[in-house]
């Protein structure tokens, strides 16, 4: 039958005779063994002796920057900073304002030692559109 689907699960065409036994050996021929001629040829001469190398292994991770929470509340910005690191940070907090004639801030550079914490303050006029804070080292 020309155009018909194997259903994967039996086996069988449909539409099609059923193949006749002619003895003990003879089966129906599988989806595997119709699909025999869909094999990939390998060339072995194309594999590589030696395994690819491998990439470098990834940087250790930092140990710098101080933790900083940043809270907004109306036209008002805190930032909570502590350095939970040996090194001392230069932290600075900007603010964006929402309105386009608000100006926006740039905080000084503060230094926040190893263990230490700090509170940085910013506004605008009217509503603050975001707020963030950078890390430098000095």
């Amino acid at each position: 039958m020309r155009g018909a689907v194997p259903d994967v699960a039996s086996d069988v065409v449909p539409g099609a005779a059923p193949a006749a036994a002619s003895g003990a050996g003879a089966a129906v021929p599988g989806l595997a063994d119709r699909l025999a001629g869909d094999r990939a040829v390998v060339n072995l001469a194309d594999i590589p002796a030696e395994p690819p190398a491998q990439p470098a292994p990834p940087a250790a991770r930092e140990l710098f920057g101080a933790d900083c929470d940043t809270e907004i509340e109306g036209s008002r910005v805190t930032a909570y900073c502590h350095n939970g690191y040996p090194e001392t940070d230069l932290i600075r907090l900007h603010v964006e304002c929402d309105r386009w004639w608000d100006l926006d801030g740039d905080g000084a550079a503060v230094a926040v030692g190893p263990a230490g914490r700090v509170e940085l303050a910013g506004r605008c006029w009217k509503e603050v559109r975001s707020a963030w804070v950078t890390h430098e080292r000095p």
